[in-house]
């Protein structure tokens, strides 16, 4: 199903299909780059004249994303007046920091821009989606999100891979076949909530996956967490307002999958390091680089108590990272649980607990 919209990207004149990339990390490096090879005129907006060069300089992002070259299609700036002809504008930054970006890029984004998210996480202070930040910061323009199981490096380098994007108002066909390639596949929806939920959560629940791994509790245990933690994302998005059937899909189990199982996620090393003995700091001193689970953490129990909605690993989580709780002590905490009916309802009725 496609959202419809009198204006934004694919509606203007044709020769309008500029797009711009907000931001150098390592997904929005990978996004100008698909872009780019599919034939679109690309900027990617980075931070500052030191970063332009150096990226410029060997026409790849070295430190982020190795070995992926950048297409002659795509340009490279620090000036956000560069944005002024884009049609289409994907904001891929942390979002620990997204609406200070979305604020710094503000006054140079036309009328009739098609706004995207790429970040997955929750605003920490007021629990708002990225697309909500968007929607408040740069109103009257359709509001696009992107998610699913995509691991930047896989895609970089040609391996195949499937996506979603979501909106309520946007010509989703257009910003399809911006995206869509022989080695992406793109679907679309209209539950932007559950979409974006799901993108969100899923890191939160890939940190868990880690530190099974780091335990090595062996598969078993693995699968019983990334099955609880897809009923704990399930619930929370639907209380949300998302459609349950958005979590059993690209956005849902597809990401959360790719996500807790793959050496490339950041999410799931997150755990590992951490079960290590790594402080949270540490651990994110290792990394190098965002990984949106650790402060989605505390960002979805917020919106898990204002929605009336419990979320024991997130809960557990929490501990760990933030109030001093042994992994092990927190993970014999959710084994000691009573146990209760698997599904949200079943035939002898009764809700579901993780």
């Amino acid at each position: 199903m496609t959202g419809a919209t009198d204006g934004g990207f694919g509606s203007e004149d044709p020769a309008s299909n500029r797009v711009a990339v907000v931001g150098s990390t390592a997904w929005g490096t990978t996004l100008a780059i698909l872009l780019a090879r599919n034939g679109r005129s690309v900027v990617l907006l980075v931070r500052d004249a030191d970063e332009q060069a150096t990226l410029d300089g060997v026409r790849k992002n070295v430190r982020r994303l190795p070995g992926a070259d950048f297409p002659r299609e795509l340009e490279v700036s620090a000036d956000p007046a560069a944005l002024q002809d884009a049609a289409l504008i994907c904001f891929a930054v942390p979002s620990l920091s997204f609406l200070a970006n979305v604020e710094a890029v503000a006054a140079h984004v036309s009328d009739g821009a098609t706004l995207l998210t790429a970040t997955k996480g929750i605003d920490a202070e007021s629990g708002r989606r990225m697309s909500q930040l968007l929607a408040g910061a740069l109103p009257g323009r359709p509001v696009v999100a992107l998610s699913g199981p995509n691991l930047s490096r896989e895609l970089a380098s040609g391996l195949p891979g499937s996506t979603v994007i979501a909106s309520a108002d946007a010509q989703l066909d257009a910003v399809r076949s911006a995206f869509h390639s022989d080695g992406l596949r793109v679907y679309s929806s209209v539950d932007i909530i559950g979409v974006e939920l799901g993108g969100a959560l899923k890191n939160v629940i890939a940190i868990a996956a880690g530190m099974v791994d780091a335990f090595d509790y062996g598969d078993n245990a693995k699968a019983a967490i990334v099955t609880r933690g897809l009923a704990e994302i399930t619930r929370l998005g639907v209380a949300a307002g998302a459609d349950p059937l958005t979590f059993q899909g690209l956005a849902g189990i597809g990401d959360l999958v790719a996500t807790a199982y793959s050496p490339l996620s950041r999410n799931r090393r997150l755990g590992e390091l951490i079960v290590g003995g790594a402080s949270l700091e540490e651990a994110l001193a290792t990394l190098g680089a965002t990984a949106e689970g650790a402060s989605t953490v505390p960002s979805a129990l917020r919106l898990a108590k204002r929605l009336g909605v419990e979320m024991p690993i997130t809960a557990g989580l929490d501990g760990i990272m933030f109030h001093g709780v042994s992994p092990r002590s927190a993970v014999a905490a959710l084994m000691e649980r009573e146990p209760k009916t698997e599904l949200a309802t079943s035939s002898r009725g009764g809700n579901a607990d993780a």
